[in-house]
């Protein structure tokens, strides 16, 4: 057994969650651990869609967007030969990944930040710093290298 046995790492897809994604499977090459890769529809943000045909189409497109991002982490993953376990959730993110983690005894959150500050983070909100806040296991934030920080 390593210092990390499960790994946990939310992506959205985006380019900022690459840099975490890599350094990730990093982590769970030297420790011999495994990768739990979350994607996680928060459906609270859906609240204004219109219609039912609307939030069917949306569904569509979130579902794909999942799979993709967690096909990316698993992609990265086998390059390692670091097993992955895909999970889709749903519900308000930063709880969710905190959860997941807690109830399946992750020994590591491991995400990507956009490295906003100030205004942008004020009115955007972080998820990372909130799992940062709530979380009970040690959770390692990787700033996107091409973010531009600001404070």
């Amino acid at each position: 057994m390593g210092l990390y046995d499960r790994i946990v790492v939310p992506t959205d897809g985006s380019a900022a969650s690459r840099p975490a994604i890599e350094h990730a499977v990093e982590l769970a090459a030297v420790h011999d651990a495994e990768i739990h890769a979350l994607y996680v529809i928060n459906l609270a943000s859906l609240s204004g869609v219109p219609t039912e045909g609307s939030m069917e189409g949306i569904s569509e497109a979130l579902e794909q967007e999942g799979e993709t991002a967690l096909e990316m982490v698993t992609e990265a993953a086998a390059i390692r030969d670091v097993p992955v376990e895909q999970v889709r959730l749903e519900g308000r993110p930063s709880q969710q990944i905190v959860a997941y983690a807690t109830d399946h005894d992750g020994d590591l959150i491991v995400m990507g930040t956009h490295g906003r500050g100030g205004l942008d983070r004020l009115l955007l909100g972080s998820v990372a710093e909130r799992v940062v806040r709530s979380a009970t296991v040690p959770v390692l934030t990787v700033q996107d290298a091409g973010a531009e920080f600001s404070d």
